[in-house]
């Protein structure tokens, strides 16, 4: 199985990669620091793979896993990352990825994930799966945004201008702005704090505090 792996942290690939390199089964043929490079590169090359994080400098790990499904429906992608929240996992899931493990995960979990990928299955994290299977199953706000709307809230949430937005996703502030609207009219959420407050008490911040709140 031909996998590429994308996380913006250089040790932490490489620690992936000497792990999935333990089975011969497996070869690792590309590494990105971030989403566009992944998105470029797999569009033009071939992987079998994808071990994608959600938390990456441009594009964020949502909005890349829905155009990359949309460019290479073939690649099976697997979600690894320190998120922990099961909505966000929905979020993954519903988005295309074909399995979510947090790195709080031993070792081995990776490893079993992706086997288990390659057998047509759907892995996931412990927590994950019991919060899916439960009974009390409550629909949220957030639920409602598509992908690409839900990376944007989670921009917002964290204090960013639709400026600032706009010029690290190569959007205009006029697309941007449409779309806070939209977020803003699907969750009654009318404000930065706001939605800040909201997606921290639903588990959706890792401990990144807002860069501005409004």
């Amino acid at each position: 199985m031909k996998i590429a792996i994308a996380d913006d942290h250089a040790v932490v690939r490489t620690g992936y990669r000497r792990l999935l390199e333990l089975d011969d089964s497996v070869e690792v043929v590309a590494e990105f620091a971030d989403g566009e490079s992944a998105y470029r590169w797999l569009g033009a090359n071939g992987a079998d793979l994808l071990i994608l994080d959600l938390s990456m400098p441009g594009r964020g790990g949502l909005a890349t896993l829905q155009r990359l499904r949309q460019r290479v429906p073939q690649l099976r992608v697997l979600v690894f990352t320190m998120h922990e929240s099961p909505t966000l996992a929905a979020q993954a899931l519903r988005a295309g990825a074909h399995g979510y493990i947090t790195k709080s995960s031993a070792p081995q979990t990776l490893l079993d994930a992706v086997r288990e990928i390659g057998r047509g299955g759907c892995p996931l994290s412990i927590e994950v799966a019991e919060a899916r299977t439960g009974a009390d199953v409550t629909i949220s706000a957030h639920q409602s945004l598509s992908p690409r709307e839900f990376d944007l809230f989670l921009l917002f949430a964290r204090g960013n201008s639709v400026e600032r937005i706009a010029a690290q996703h190569c959007l205009s502030a006029k697309t941007v702005s449409n779309y806070q609207s939209a977020i803003r009219h699907k969750t009654g959420l009318g404000s930065t704090l706001e939605m800040y407050r909201y997606a921290e008490r639903h588990g959706l911040l890792s401990s990144a505090t807002p860069e501005r709140l409004q």
